[in-house]
């Protein structure tokens, strides 16, 4: 039994590892694309370089709202904190 928990426990944690990759790739390739096409000087481009990265960091998602997603596409649940 402990095997499976421990199973779970290591398929949740690498799933929310990949989701977090996934959030930081799409925040960096938004950046890119603000840079290279919407920036018209060098003033933006230093601004579309840091504040989607500051609005990233706080509008980050919540535990809950990614517990919901990777159940929702991988169908693995968080592990309760009794086991």
């Amino acid at each position: 039994m402990n095997d499976v928990t421990n199973d779970q426990d290591s398929n949740y944690q690498s799933y929310v590892k990949k989701a977090w990759v996934i959030y930081a790739l799409l925040t960096f390739a938004f950046i890119v694309i603000l840079v290279l096409f919407v920036a018209r000087d060098n003033e933006e481009r230093f601004f579309y370089t840091i504040m989607p990265a500051a609005a990233a960091y706080v509008f980050r998602p919540t535990e809950r709202y990614l517990d919901k997603l990777i159940l929702k596409f991988t169908g693995v649940s968080r592990p309760s904190a009794n086991e």
